[in-house]
């Protein structure tokens, strides 16, 4: 059995009790599957972002905007609620985190620390039963797609612009996930 891990981050400084930053982790996206439906900007076409792809836009997450929609249900780059300083490939998930900007957004740190939002969780986390679980969806740009006539778009090449915090139901991967920590 193979365990590969790819990782980076950007150090912050620790300033105990910051009132504008709340710890977030989740998995933003898995590698080498295709997406369980079309994401935005896709033309209807689910996708799959290879490793080798992962592997070499992983820097252009670090610092990176984590936006949000106020029903949680798209993309808004506009919305800028945090900042991703840590991304990893963990087996065949890309887990993120970084801070989300607690005071400016308040009701988006309390919905995604009420009981259950993260859901399904990842490896090696306990499965927590929710309705409503958020979960995540990456931002890209400068995609370099294998066939695109193919039904599922093969992504060998993209840069990482951004990430977006949506209700799991809307989300291209149905197994993403974001909590607070």
């Amino acid at each position: 059995m193979g365990l590969s891990l790819e990782s980076m981050a950007i150090e912050m400084p620790a300033v105990h009790g910051h009132p504008n930053r709340a710890a977030f982790r989740g998995v933003l996206t898995i590698v080498d599957v295709a997406s369980d439906k079309s994401p935005s900007g896709a033309r209807g076409h689910r996708v799959l972002l290879t490793r080798r792809a992962a592997e070499a836009a992983i820097p252009s997450l670090m610092g990176m905007g984590l936006d949000y929609s106020p029903a949680l249900d798209r993309h808004d780059a506009r919305r800028k609620i945090g900042v991703i300083t840590r991304a990893e490939i963990v087996g065949r998930v890309i887990e993120v985190g970084g801070f989300l900007y607690a005071k400016d957004f308040p009701e988006i740190v309390a919905e995604i620390g009420k009981p259950g939002s993260a859901g399904l969780g990842g490896a090696g986390r306990n499965v927590r039963a929710s309705r409503a679980g958020l979960g995540m969806s990456y931002e890209i740009a400068d995609a370099l797609v294998e066939d695109i006539k193919a039904s599922v778009w093969v992504l060998n090449r993209v840069t990482f612009t951004g990430a977006a915090v949506l209700r799991r139901d809307k989300a291209a991967y149905l197994s993403t996930w974001i909590e607070l920590g």
